[in-house]
């Protein structure tokens, strides 16, 4: 019988796995240890997707605690669970905290008929008043649960109980496990409960086990002064694709409807677009929740042109059936929207629109023309032609990109134009050429008096030399940009300047304005709008970071005149 009641444990981790797949490995740990010797405490640090290790928790925990310990006759390899499932941002009071766990684990739902009374209430000892009632409460939990089971009579076989034979009486083990989302908020909403529930096994002298799940290390979680127990510690990876991959597909056949864009027809082409979505948007977030929020703004302007087509072969035959384009047509569709992903991400990620918002704002993006040889006729074949095609689209592409960073920029503050510029020409003059273009008169005589090498006269004969700009953009490190954007605050904004820097000496007001956190801020805005491309590692730390700047030369002109900085004297290659 004992074999019955790990067919049962097994059938119900399998159920978990169809609902949460890659976590077989978390989900067979948890199901072993709960149902046979577990921890008093464990801490699950999961900073990827804590929300959904939460809801693979409750799946798993509800499927234990639905199988009958009476049902088995030997008691001690078959424990009764009773959970509870709490929550440390909604249970915020000890009192709240305490109502909630008892209430759960007794299976108690407050009605308002019987006057929204708690478990346990008819009871002369308040349970939620201290750690103390509420380690009473527990006692008298376990104590009503055993009583229950010993009420109920169990047979010895399977035959019919003979005459003059006693009746075997069970006691099945209770086993009570509390498990607590976002723990991390313990520590700071409730501290004086830290420690008690990391103990509970010990000093209620319960079969219970407290289950934290965090976006935290234990190490943050756990209180300054000491006195926790030290947990069975669990950490959860990152999602791999193929899992993620599944559960987006899971909520669009949960959704999925014959009126709208969710149609069962069109599984295989969401399958292909949540591919194509995640190998772009996997750089900012794997979460699968995320994810599956920005395919649900994206997804119905992708798919608005096959509807459009069904539409319009149902104008023709009423009977048509809507069907998945094929493999060519659904590659077209993920070209056509492969430089939407990231926009999307820059707007939905930080939550700064509503994914209905966005969707309806980029609806116009589905208007692919069915006569353009890129999206309706089949690729040319000549190796000629695809390159000359190629090279078209490359310039359609970049030509967009160039009108919305253009537009960008322009609704951009001053601040972050004189950044623009400080980083523009950085990238385009050699870094020798900074004290001569930049550098006060007294620097410059102060570097001619130490002498210099003699510049020799190139000979006609020599190679031209490429001017940097038409060679692209160079790196630079951030002090040097910092440098030349109070050269460029210094001389040429004098419309914004404060009174009192009358009384400052000479560039002290300007680098005192630099040092601002709303500089630094602003750089980090551009390097978010890709106005600025960072290219060294984000955790580096020895040196400087290093940036490239990001906006073409005709844009750096129209920024310069409209701030009245003369840029062409500015540059290295203009005037040598």
């Amino acid at each position: 019988m004992t074999a019955n009641y790990t067919t049962r444990v097994e059938s119900t981790a399998a159920d978990t796995n169809k609902l949460h797949p890659g976590n077989e490995s978390l989900v067979l740990e948890l199901a072993t240890l709960l149902t046979t010797y577990p921890p008093s405490f464990i801490h699950i640090h999961d900073p990827h997707t804590p929300r959904l290790t939460g809801a693979l928790l409750g799946h798993l925990l509800k499927g234990l605690s639905d199988i009958d310990a009476l049902a088995f006759p030997t008691p001690e390899s078959a424990p009764r669970l009773a959970v509870a499932h709490l929550d440390a941002i909604a249970c915020f009071a000890p009192r709240l905290f305490f109502d909630n766990a008892l209430n759960q684990l007794a299976r108690w739902r407050p009605t308002w008929e019987e006057g929204c009374e708690n478990w346990g209430s008819e009871n002369a000892l308040r349970y939620n008043d201290s750690v103390d009632g509420f380690i009473h409460g527990l006692q008298a939990l376990r104590d009503e649960m055993i009583a229950e089971g010993d009420e109920t009579p169990a047979k010895k076989g399977r035959g019919k109980k003979s005459k003059g034979k006693e009746v075997e009486i069970q006691k099945p083990d209770v086993r009570l496990v509390l498990v607590v989302e976002h723990a991390e908020r313990i520590k700071d909403g409730i501290p004086d409960l830290l420690v008690p529930l990391t103990r509970l096994a010990e000093v209620s002298r319960v079969d219970i086990t407290t289950i934290f799940v965090s976006e935290l290390e234990w190490e943050d979680v756990k209180p300054q002064r000491g006195g926790a127990l030290a947990p069975y510690r669990m950490t959860i990876s990152a999602p791999e694709k193929q899992a993620t991959l599944q559960l987006m597909n899971a909520t669009f056949a949960s959704i999925s409807s014959t009126s709208n864009a969710h149609h069962p027809a069109l599984s295989k082409l969401y399958n292909l677009f949540a591919s194509a979505l995640y190998d772009t948007c996997a750089l900012y977030t794997r979460s699968p929740d995320e994810l599956a929020y920005i395919a649900a703004a994206r997804w119905p302007g992708f798919v608005k042109p096959v509807l459009d087509a069904h539409q319009a072969a149902l104008e023709e035959d009423p009977d048509a059936e809507l069907q998945s384009p094929s493999m060519e047509s659904s590659m077209r569709l993920i070209r056509h929207f492969a430089g939407t992903y990231r926009s999307a991400v820059d707007a939905l990620y930080p939550r700064t629109m509503t994914a209905t918002a966005w969707a309806a704002a980029h609806m116009s993006d589905a208007s692919v023309n069915q006569d353009d040889p890129g999206t309706s006729e089949s690729p040319p074949r000549s190796p000629r032609k695809r390159t000359r095609q190629g090279d078209q689209d490359q310039d359609d592409n970049d030509q967009s990109e160039e009108i919305a960073g253009a537009s960008a920029v322009r609704s951009l503050p001053t601040l972050s134009r004189y950044i623009l510029l400080a980083s523009f020409l950085a990238s385009t003059n050699p870094p020798k050429s900074d004290l001569r273009m930049f550098g006060s008169a007294a620097e410059r005589r102060r570097k001619r008096k130490g002498g210099g090498t003699v510049r020799t006269r190139a000979s006609r004969s020599g190679k031209a030399v490429v001017p940097q700009r038409l060679l692209g953009p160079t790196t630079f490190p951030l002090d040097r940009m910092m440098a030349i954007l109070g050269f460029l605050l210094e001389a040429y904004d004098l419309d914004n300047q404060k009174p009192g820097r009358e009384f400052f000496a000479t560039g002290s007001y300007t680098e005192l304005e630099l040092g601002r956190v709303h500089v630094y801020g602003a750089i980090t805005e551009l390097s978010t709008m890709h106005l600025l491309q960072r290219t060294s590692a984000p955790d580096k730390l020895d040196g400087p970071p290093t940036f490239k700047c990001g906006i073409s030369y005709e844009l750096a002109l129209e920024l310069a005149r409209g701030m009245k900085i003369p840029l062409l004297e500015l540059l290295w290659d203009t005037q040598h």
